[in-house]
């Protein structure tokens, strides 16, 4: 069996500040990359149509990233701060309920704000995570564990219904990211109300979660 390639890094930090015009052509690049990803995935995307997109020549666009691969790293690590923010941010002091809730306002929001940076995502996992199964099994899975402990406190105390910590994390990631991944069904089917989904989305699944974890 072939062995996966080890996942690319993202470029080598410079120690001399950047000029104005690298940073602008840094930032061209990676927009049009996170575009490209985030329509074709990694197998599909290219440096040609990468380039062709930011608006720059082959050549230029490999001065600043070295491959395909390296793109998609650097997008990658900027897109995991991103993601493990809103879980980051449920407050052990707070009421649990409401911690939860505030929870499922941010990861709508972002699936709102960043939908091709979710996509971008959903694309890796698809994949089997080729390329950030070190940040998945590091930083993601840390987290995870730590609210996990904390949902099970809360359980244990009396001050919500007893669910599965795991299955209530993943219940959330998966209602509020179908709402950016999914985005082209969605606009199929509500025809009318597809203007106000998110604000629709977010009274329903707090309604329907803060059922689930009352006693």
């Amino acid at each position: 069996m072939t062995k996966p390639k080890p996942a690319a890094q993202p470029r080598a930090k410079s120690t001399q500040k950047p000029t104005r015009i690298q940073q602008e052509k840094t930032a061209a690049i990676l927009e049009a990359a996170l575009d490209v990803f985030s329509k074709r995935g990694f197998r599909g995307a290219t440096l040609d149509l990468i380039a062709e997109k930011a608006s720059l020549s082959k050549p230029n666009l490999l001065y600043y990233f070295a491959s395909k691969e390296a793109l998609h790293a650097e997008l990658l690590v900027g897109l995991m701060q991103k993601w493990l923010e809103p879980l980051a941010q449920i407050d052990p002091k707070g009421d649990p309920i409401a911690e939860i809730c505030a929870y499922i306002e941010r990861k709508l929001a972002l699936a709102q704000a960043y939908p091709r940076e979710s996509r971008l995502f959903a694309n890796e996992i698809i994949q089997e995570a080729p390329r950030s199964q070190a940040a998945l099994n590091g930083q993601l899975k840390e987290l995870v564990s730590e609210k996990v402990a904390l949902i099970n406190r809360w359980i244990s105390e009396g001050k919500i219904a007893a669910v599965d910590p795991y299955h209530l994390i993943f219940s959330i990631w998966a209602t509020t990211q179908h709402y950016s991944d999914f985005d082209t069904q969605i606009e199929a089917m509500m025809e009318d109300g597809y203007a106000d989904r998110f604000d629709t989305a977010k009274t329903f699944l707090i309604g329907m979660f803060t059922k689930a974890l009352t006693l």
